[in-house]
């Protein structure tokens, strides 16, 4: 039997079990550790009473002109989706960064609403395989990068005051072939 390494998914593959290990990294787990989610302690607000387990802390803030790393992941593996947001004036003064197997210049750099197709800090519904663009703003990645060795996900924040910045990293760690290239985008 062929063994089936998790890469690749699509409804024709759906169905095949493989050894690859799904991880996924937020604000709430910051390092993609296995049932590690939504385990931030509520403090105030409305959520102070639900308690551990409950998605309380969505979001990490990003001081003014300040880059700030989202993902650090060792493999190999695969990036298979990403979903941000933050507010559209943001859009073009937040920088996407990604580093493949501990690069020193980056294979992705571009402002984050451009990597989305929305460049004009105006939000703009997008419904494609590779990305979408939701009507309340949430925007999702699902090209998938692999990596041989580590994959890094900076954002900085170009701008004069803090950002808020929602996000979810979700990827998985497995074989990647000699012949999977690595993503790049400008």
């Amino acid at each position: 039997m062929e063994y089936f390494n998790g890469l690749g998914m699509n409804l024709g593959n759906l169905s095949r079990l493989s050894r690859a290990k799904s991880r996924s990294i937020c604000a709430e787990n910051k390092n993609g550790e296995k049932g590690r989610a939504a385990m931030a302690v509520p403090e105030g607000g409305s959520a102070r009473e639900l308690g551990v387990g409950w998605k309380v802390s969505p979001c990490i803030s990003i001081p003014a002109k300040t880059a700030v790393t989202l993902a650090e992941i060792e493999g190999p593996g695969a990036i298979q989706q990403m979903w941000f947001t933050t507010f559209p004036g943001k859009w073009r003064s937040t920088i996407l960064r990604i580093y493949w197997d501990g690069e020193e210049t980056p294979s992705v750099e571009t402002p984050y609403g451009d990597f989305f197709l929305n460049g004009w800090c105006e939000r703009s519904n997008v419904s494609s395989l590779p990305i979408a663009v939701n009507p309340a703003g949430g925007m999702n990645c699902y090209f998938e990068m692999p990596f041989r060795k580590s994959a890094k996900v900076t954002i900085e924040n170009l701008d004069d005051d803090e950002t808020c910045f929602f996000y979810q990293i979700n990827y998985t760690l497995t074989e990647v072939p000699a012949d999977c290239a690595y993503f790049h985008a400008q």
